[in-house]
């Protein structure tokens, strides 16, 4: 049987659109990209929260063949961003080629034909090669508390925000406060008429160098190419430049801890909130978030900061581990998202019904699994950032995977599966090299898995993960 496409795309977000743009270039045309949403956009669609933001300067966190020399700020809000989606879809003729409200439900490998047999919402179909481009933040966290069932006011997650939902003049709990949440206190809490933001851990906080660009600047990068790439190179040599403190040297990074803690004290006068708001771990082992009006915001007279543990959630009452009780009118979550199971949110079985991720999260080049032929991921495990865009990274994992479905379209191939060896060797060196690290101090966070091994990060610089994967080594496949 010759399957249908030659590839299916699942996600419509950056890295799938990257991905059907390379795929057009290279000559493929026979692939459609899934978008389980009702919108193609991935993040920038499903995240429509107010204040939302990118927390990496726009013109790095854009394709490098699509500068956009017209953004209008140096962060840029969400409706820019996904307007920066659309304008690449029709402007690399991706429109075509996009399935919106088409969720992947499953996968499985003929190992005799050599190609995917997938289960969609809308229907089975087959495709020679299946790329995973969903990214890891797509899956709501909603934390399990006592009682939240018997909560009968507005209830939503900021990946979800109820627009439908008033939330003028409302006591408001807002339960979470990591980089969703501090962008979206500051927008409503002058619409509130009360405010509960309940922390479990404190983030450490960095001023973002936010402005607007001019129109003259934004006349002159549209001017010259060279100087757009200019620009460009400036701002990634400065970002990656961090992964010196990340990796290499994290003792530095009580410098960047102590200008966060100056950060603190310059925005907060009182010694007792801001002893709540200092983390207990150190900057970077975490996410470090860029914000500037997040700590004016719990500042208000009609804003109360609450560490104590929830205990349970009684009718519209959230009730303290101390036996406080504080009425709510609404619950807004910004809690974050259940990164491992993003992963692997549907079931894709490779050789002999092997089930993707079932023992460990773990790819060879965040791209490849042993025992699932022809399936590439775009950031899999281990190919995340703590510094730099991932939008470079994206391209990176891009190339290399469009080398190797034109390796098996050009050759005939029937299938390549990384060797396990290879694989196995490649996570030892990973794991190896992510000891010393920031994210090796200690603390918890969703760059861990519940074993506390870290399945998410690129412990090195993003140009050496490029070097990793300029071409398809083949060599270090199974090849049928």
């Amino acid at each position: 049987m010759t399957p249908q496409y030659d590839v299916v795309v699942v996600g419509s977000g950056f890295a799938g659109l990257c991905m059907g743009v390379k795929l057009r270039q290279a000559g493929i045309t026979n692939f459609i990209i899934l978008e389980k949403d009702k919108e193609f956009g991935g993040t920038w669609w499903a995240n429509a929260y107010p204040g939302c933001a990118v927390d990496i300067p726009s013109h790095l966190y854009s394709f490098s063949f699509a500068q956009n020399a017209g953004w209008t700020r140096r962060f840029a809000l969400r409706d820019e961003l996904l307007a920066y989606t659309r304008s690449v879809a029709r402007d690399f003729g991706l429109e075509a080629h996009i399935r919106v409200d088409t969720a992947l439900e499953s996968a499985s490998f003929d190992e005799e034909g050599g190609y995917w047999h997938v289960r969609t919402s809308q229907g089975e179909i087959s495709a020679k090669c299946v790329v995973g481009a969903i990214g890891a933040l797509n899956r709501p966290a909603i934390p399990d508390l006592p009682g939240l069932a018997s909560f009968t006011g507005p209830m939503f997650h900021s990946a979800q925000w109820d627009h439908g939902a008033d939330l003028r003049g409302k006591r408001v709990a807002v339960i979470g406060t990591g980089a969703s949440a501090v962008q979206f206190i500051p927008e409503i809490v002058g619409k509130v008429a009360r405010l509960d933001v309940y922390q479990r851990s404190a983030p450490w906080i960095l001023p973002r160098p936010d402005r607007a660009i001019s129109r003259p600047e934004q006349w002159l990068l549209a001017r010259s190419k060279a100087l757009q790439w200019l620009y460009r190179g400036l701002v990634y040599v400065h970002y990656e430049s961090r992964a010196l403190w990340y990796v290499y040297l994290p003792r530095v990074l009580r410098i960047a801890q102590w200008e966060a803690q100056r950060h603190m004290r310059k925005q907060v006068a009182d010694p007792v909130l801001r002893r709540k708001l200092t983390p207990d771990y150190a900057l970077g082992c975490k996410r470090a978030l860029l914000i500037n009006d997040y700590y004016p915001a719990l500042q208000q007279p009609h804003v109360a900061l609450v560490t104590e543990r929830i205990a349970e959630v009684r009718g519209n009452t959230i009730v303290s581990a101390s036996g406080e009780e504080r009425e709510a009118d609404a619950i807004v979550f910004g809690t974050g998202f259940q990164v491992e199971r993003g992963m692997h949110a549907a079931q894709v079985r490779g050789r002999g019904g092997k089930v993707m991720f079932a023992d460990s999260l773990e790819a060879y080049k965040g791209c490849t699994v042993t025992g699932f032929p022809n399936y590439f991921f775009i950031i899999g495990p281990n190919a995340g950032l703590g510094h730099n865009s991932i939008i470079y990274m994206i391209e990176s994992a891009v190339a290399y995977a469009v080398g190797a479905i034109k390796a098996i379209r050009d050759r005939q191939l029937h299938s390549v599966d990384v060797k396990a060896g290879v694989q196995d060797a490649y996570n030892a060196a990973i794991q190896q090299r992510l000891k010393g690290t920031v994210w090796s101090l200690g603390c918890r966070s969703w760059y861990l898995d519940a074993t506390g091994r870290n399945y998410t990060i690129w412990p090195g610089f993003t140009f050496a993960y490029r070097r990793i994967t300029r071409r398809f080594d083949i060599e270090n496949y199974e090849v049928s």
